[in-house]
């Protein structure tokens, strides 16, 4: 079987590298053009470029999806499948019906669930329990194709979107190459997606990782989790950025200790109790447990308050 595979962040090159492990003739990888990164801004390789350039697997950054060089070099490539992994770009329907047999997607969700760009940390700001892997053959819509497979993975309840990233990532290895095994098994038991249920998961930004404590402790906790590492939940403090790395949300006999009647809508004022740092939220409280102010290093709640006097009626927040 010859594969095109495009694709161009870590979550796919751990699928191409899989592949390549299994023997797979992978004619040529497809990725988003490199960016410039650092200080230096040096241009960095796609980490799929990486991967293929290390087996010697010939690699193509197009601008324009619908370059006739391009479009040329997929055709000569007379491959049965492609396979895409969080490549960047909708493929045109003169790409899709280019492989013999099928262009199959990997998807980080239970598809029709969390069609999109970031269906990994919506489903940890949703508070999901479970969440996946699709294998769906691609159409010209965003995430609609026909379901080939669903590989189901419970959500731990302290998951971070780093770590739910890479248990998806290893799932997705396992999934394309059972799917590719299967394929005319599961080409004729595929089932058309219905209207998904959740909405859809767009990309995030930095500005999203701002924190609202007007909204219950518990959403704010999914929150941070969710952003955990990238882009990173954050407020301010004393206007500088306080970004909050680990949270854990209170209610109760706590919330019922620490906040006074007339503090109960003074959303993000912060209250210290012995070495312990808390955020009042709707009905409840957010407790802060590892943090980092602008200019510092990232560090737990208690050697934060060793090096920061918390005064009276001070809060988060712009």
């Amino acid at each position: 079987m010859k594969i095109v595979f495009m694709g161009t962040p870590d979550f796919a090159s751990s699928a191409l590298e899989k592949l390549i492990e299994e023997g797979y003739e992978i004619g040529l990888a497809v990725s988003m053009p490199d960016k410039p990164k650092g200080r230096g801004y040096e241009l960095v390789p796609t980490p799929v470029k990486a991967m293929a350039l290390s087996h010697g697997i010939k690699v193509l950054q197009p601008l324009k999806m619908n370059d006739e060089s391009f479009l040329s070099e997929l055709r000569k490539e007379n491959a049965d499948v492609f396979v895409v992994a969080a490549y960047g770009k909708l493929l045109s329907k003169e790409i899709l019906d280019m492989p013999r047999l099928a262009c199959i997607n990997i998807h980080a969700s239970l598809l029709p669930q969390y069609r999109g760009a970031a269906p990994i940390q919506w489903a940890l700001i949703d508070g999901m329990e479970k969440t996946g892997i699709t294998t769906m053959l691609m159409d010209t819509g965003l995430d609609t194709g026909d379901i080939l497979k669903k590989y189901e993975l419970s959500i731990d309840a302290n998951e971070t979107g780093g770590g739910l990233f890479d248990k998806l990532a290893r799932l997705g290895r396992e999934a394309i190459v059972d799917t590719l095994e299967n394929l005319d098994e599961y080409m004729e038991k595929r089932t058309k997606q219905g209207e998904a249920s959740t909405d859809y998961a767009a990309m995030l930004s930095k500005k999203d990782g701002e924190l609202d404590f007007k909204k219950p402790a518990v959403q704010t906790e999914r929150l941070v989790r969710a952003l955990n590492p990238w882009p990173s939940a954050f407020t301010y403090l004393d206007k500088k950025t306080f970004k909050i790395w680990e949270a854990g949300a209170v209610s109760g006999e706590v919330y019922e200790r620490l906040v006074q009647k007339e503090d109960k809508e003074n959303f993000g004022k912060l209250i210290q109790d012995k070495e312990k740092l808390y955020v009042i939220c709707k009905e409840s409280l957010l407790e802060l447990k590892t943090v980092q102010l602008e200019g510092k290093k990232r560090m737990d709640v208690p050697s934060f308050l060793r090096g920061y006097k918390i005064e009276n009626d001070i809060s988060l927040g712009r």
